[in-house]
């Protein structure tokens, strides 16, 4: 089957609206609202751009969750990226999305304004290219992602340490999934006043799972009684998946399914698990915008690699810093506010000119309500 007619595949009308009469006929059966969240902001921008609230009935609700790296890193690990581009003879390469986020000093768009070399890299093993050129330069990778990319930073440290590149740094910000659905639950169930702040089950986000596996998710049917179902990107995958979770609250399960199988499997990328444990140990804590410190939830390199740990090297700020004072990325990221609930989206915060990292990013919830927004007219 060519690519295309696979696209087609999961996105064919026909399927979705037979997927939607399903759906509802479940959803009929159901004691009260579920309140679904989807972790990853790519099942956002789907369950937006291609209008599949408006498929639901009104008893199934989305929370749009924290599952964008761009848009969970702080200010003032955006302002270490700003630092570090603005040292003399240095190159900072980092992911598309992130050049345009604004620190307190501002975005390292800003800062190649201001003379600095930035790059972005499609890959992080383009970076190697890059330091064999630039021999007399320190070359530093700012590392962003889940665990979706996390084995490429491992593999592209592993490469520079084989071939005897010294000239290469890496800035570690790769963040896990499951500590901060943890944190989403532990904080919402301190607070439950209606089934609006509250989250009933989770949508899983496939490329981590693709990585980590879906074991990763067993504690929440069992621990929080959340069930979760690992589902793909495509509309169908998301609709497909919502049918999973509204049966499993009807026959009364509760339990870890994966929609998603045609690439996850319940152990994952084994050898990319051992590639990220063999260069990377947990940090004690890592803020999250909007969140705070979360324990457990990110990366750093192992103290045996400590030389090409950027963090070490160089002497970076350690103090946190606040957000705009009008921005509301953290109730946003939390699932707490829609988009459309800030004062600023749309006027003050656009894609052009953003005050918070929902907006700057292509996954964000705000960039999303800002670009599909028109499909929601019917559903608000």
């Amino acid at each position: 089957m060519e690519l295309r007619d696979l696209y087609e595949r999961f996105r064919d009308p026909k399927a979705l609206r037979a997927l939607a009469k399903e759906i509802e006929r479940e959803a009929a059966k159901l004691s009260k609202p579920i309140n679904i969240m989807e972790v990853c902001g790519g099942h956002t921008h789907t369950i937006m751009k291609y209008g599949l609230l408006q498929l639901l009935p009104k008893n199934i609700r989305f929370i749009h969750g924290p599952g964008c790296p761009v848009c969970i890193m702080p200010k003032e690990r955006i302002d270490h990226a700003y630092i570090l581009a603005m040292q003399e003879d240095v190159i900072l390469c980092t992911l598309g999305d992130m050049i345009k986020v604004p620190g307190s000093k501002g975005s390292l768009q800003d800062a190649r304004s201001r003379g600095a070399d930035v790059r972005f890299v499609y890959s992080p093993l383009d970076m190697l290219r890059i330091a064999r050129e630039n021999l007399d330069k320190k070359v530093i990778f700012f590392a962003i992602g889940f665990e979706t990319t996390t084995p490429m930073t491992a593999a592209l440290l592993q490469k520079a340490i084989e071939e005897g590149i010294e000239n290469l740094l890496l800035h570690i910000n790769h963040v896990t999934v499951p500590e901060v659905m943890r944190e989403l639950i532990d904080s919402r169930d301190e607070h439950i006043d209606s089934y609006n702040n509250q989250i009933d089950a989770f949508l899983g986000p496939s490329h981590v799972s693709v990585i980590a596996g879906s074991k990763i998710y067993e504690e929440f049917p069992t621990r929080y009684g959340r069930p979760v179902v690992v589902a793909g990107f495509e509309p169908v995958d998301v609709m497909e998946g919502v049918l999973m979770l509204v049966r499993q609250f009807n026959e009364g399960r509760c339990e870890v399914e994966v929609q998603y199988k045609r690439s996850v499997t319940r152990e994952g990328n084994t050898r990319a698990q051992e590639m990220i444990d063999r260069y990377f140990v947990k940090r004690e804590l890592f803020k999250w915008r909007g969140l705070g410190n979360i324990p457990k939830s990110a990366w750093r390199l192992r103290d045996e690699f400590s030389a090409y740990d950027a963090e070490k090297v160089y002497a970076l700020p350690k103090e946190e810093i606040e957000d705009h004072k009008l921005c509301i990325c953290g109730d946003i990221l939390r699932g707490m506010a829609k988009p459309t609930e800030c004062q600023v989206f749309g006027t003050a915060c656009t894609p052009t000119k953003p005050l918070g990292s929902c907006m700057v990013s292509s996954e964000g919830a705000c960039a999303a309500y800002y670009k599909y927004g028109n499909l929601l007219k019917e559903v608000e």
